[in-house]
């Protein structure tokens, strides 16, 4: 993959963006509003709270004089087009999951999740103390954004599904949603792949346009209903382990920004990723009681399919090896996974199945 194409688009939506004149800042009695686009549905439940709370902390937090205008899927871009309309100026911020985008370039998908990748304290440890912002930033300046982690929906559900996986071959042929490189993993499993926003999900599930999908988890699968249509459910999934979720700013609105300002934004989306996370994993327990009191039947894949569903992670991951960037962020990446496991293993891992033998 050649990154002297990342820059030529980044040089064109620049050229978008000078021409463009939703570009120039809004202001009024000398407060400035910034639009933000989202790749989540109004109302959708933990994602779009996420992208709310973190505009709501800049508002709060600059006593109203950096206010975000939310602009949810649809209703000025939509879900997919946030990246493009943020690059070119239509819009000053999104937010959303940045795995949606590595068709713009593969390493945007270590900032979501990659297939057997980080959990939520592993990435948090790899952002904030290790180098994950930093190639955050790198991937910015090729595309002229400033990001940040805002959210984060701990492990997610392996999805839900019209019969029990009994074994790899129950793939072929499977049409089934599931965006970034766990998809593709699928689809070299040998399932049609759809990637589909969050809002578009139940439809297609219950027209049979699709056969399963992933969401997220127990609390926010029971909100969209998929248990209405189908009881198999599988909760532990190799495709999102810890997705975090991204605030993106057009990088020459954000440097327009004060210091003061531009710290209000940070701190606003490092909120919202731990507050977000909390309230995902302070749901999903008793959203998974209801679901199983409800007759969903709680399912784990067999060795056999996480057995592929690795093989099949490892060429995807492989087939965009050559690009300087994506090779030293993954090799980061992975560095740094490994150092948090090897502890976790051995204290929080260790801990947890003493307390369950101990406690019951």
């Amino acid at each position: 993959m050649d990154r002297r194409s990342f820059l030529g688009k980044a040089a064109l939506g620049g050229t978008a963006a000078a021409a463009s004149a939703l570009a120039a800042p809004a202001y009024a009695q000398g407060n400035r509003t910034l639009t933000l686009v989202t790749t989540w549905g109004r109302g959708l439940a933990g994602v779009h709270d996420a992208a709310q709370r973190a505009a709501d902390t800049i508002t709060a937090m600059s006593d109203g004089s950096l206010t975000i205008d939310l602009k949810a899927a649809g209703e000025l871009v939509g879900a997919f087009e946030v990246f493009d309309a943020v690059t070119s100026g239509q819009a000053d911020m999104y937010h959303g999951a940045d795995y949606y985008f590595v068709g713009q370039h593969p390493g945007y998908a270590f900032f979501t999740s990659v297939p057997f990748g980080m959990t939520p304290g592993e990435i948090m440890n790899w952002y904030y103390n290790g180098n994950g912002r930093a190639y955050h930033d790198e991937l910015g300046e090729i595309f002229g954004l400033k990001s940040f982690l805002a959210g984060n929906t701990g492990p997610q559900a392996g999805g839900w599904f019209a019969k029990e996986i009994a074994g790899p071959e129950d793939f072929q042929g499977l049409k089934f949603r599931m965006p970034g490189l766990g998809g593709q993993a699928l689809g070299r499993m040998g399932a049609s792949v759809q990637n589909l926003p969050g809002a578009e999900v139940y439809q297609a599930l219950a027209s049979g346009a699709i056969d399963g999908t992933e969401w997220i988890g127990p609390w926010a699968d029971e909100k969209a209903g998929f248990q209405e249509i189908t009881k198999f459910y599988y909760t532990a999934g190799m495709h999102e382990p810890g997705a975090a979720l991204s605030l993106a700013t057009n990088l020459d609105v954000f440097n327009e920004l004060s210091p003061a300002h531009q710290k209000i934004i940070e701190i606003a989306a490092a909120e919202a990723h731990q507050w977000n996370l909390a309230q995902f994993m302070n749901n999903n327990g008793a959203a998974l009681q209801r679901l199983q009191a409800g007759g969903v039947k709680v399912l784990e894949f067999p060795d056999s399919v996480w057995d592929a569903m690795g093989t099949a992670a490892a060429e995807t991951m492989d087939q965009y090896a050559g690009d300087d960037l994506y090779d030293r962020l993954r090799a980061d990446y992975n560095e740094s996974m490994q150092a948090s496991s090897g502890w976790i293993q051995r204290s929080e891992g260790a801990y947890r199945a003493q307390r369950d033998r101990v406690m019951g």
